[in-house]
């Protein structure tokens, strides 16, 4: 039997799907972080056990083709690092946006806005993609879960400092990290997805500081639509963690629809196309 294998791979978590010529999944399979910019080695790792998970459950067989959507597959290397290590015949590897704008839409034109660990932002026109965004939490990741983590923090330093307020959020955080000096400690060590832990209790805060952070990621989600929409009134559609989260509050600045499929959906498509 020909097989499809689509992997769904970001800074928190790998999915793996199997499924069969006609697009019958078989199989799934999940393991940890897939960002194969920030930390090749484990993403590749992860990617195997996901995809060996997936197969199993399918009942073993082999791959005819392989669609991956990763974190860090645009970063220069970071792909032909990553073929070296892959088994399959046939291998597609884009970003997770590509993949992500392929199951969101399938043909239909429209602006998909990702948001979880990391962010990325892209448009689909007649079929085709432009992305924008989507490098990472050093150079942006503007509005992710990473970001609003680091930015949460650095509000906290800055209230230590007297550039802002101190409000019950930073003062808390500030103690359950040891103060300042356990901040910068922990930013030195952190990975996007370690800052990611803090995004949910500043999206649902009504606290000052969050409120602050969470205007300035939704003024960033809103000049990245507006620019890939140019003066077309395109649908959006909002997808990741945070996805739900920034669709509520921002319903009524864009006409929003759901997603017809998964960004594992889109890979399996990758998958499909790449055979």
């Amino acid at each position: 039997m020909q097989l499809f294998l689509g992997i769904d791979g970001g800074g928190t978590g790998c999915r793996a799907a199997v499924a069969d010529v006609a697009g019958h999944v078989l199989g799934r399979g999940a393991a940890g972080p897939a960002n194969i910019a920030s930390d090749p080695d484990k993403a590749a790792e992860n990617i195997l056990a996901a995809a060996g998970e997936a197969l199993a459950a399918a009942g073993g067989g082999a791959v005819a083709a392989a669609g991956l959507g990763l974190a860090g597959a645009n970063a220069a290397g970071a792909t032909e690092r990553l073929r070296e290590a892959l088994p399959w015949p046939r291998v597609a590897v884009v970003t997770d946006g590509i993949t992500a704008v392929k199951g969101a839409l399938g043909p239909d034109d429209g602006v998909v806005v990702a948001l979880g660990t990391g962010s990325v932002f892209a448009v689909q026109r007649a079929g085709m993609i432009r992305q924008i965004g989507g490098r990472g939490l050093v150079l942006g990741d503007e509005a992710s879960g990473a970001w609003i983590g680091r930015t949460v923090l650095a509000r906290a330093l800055r209230a230590v400092d007297g550039f802002s307020d101190m409000t019950p959020l930073l003062a808390g955080l500030l103690d359950e990290m040891g103060g300042p000096d356990g901040i910068v400690a922990f930013s030195l060590r952190a990975r996007p997805a370690d800052f990611a832990t803090l995004a949910p209790r500043v999206v649902t805060s009504g606290d000052p500081a969050a409120v602050a952070v969470m205007m300035q990621a939704e003024a960033d989600v809103a000049e990245a639509v507006a620019l890939l929409r140019a003066s077309d009134d395109l649908p959006v559609v909002f997808l990741g963690g945070l996805g739900t989260a920034f669709a509520k509050r921002m319903a009524e600045r864009f006409a929003i629809c759901a997603a017809r499929g998964t960004a594992l959906d889109g890979a399996l498509l990758l998958a499909r196309e790449a055979a």
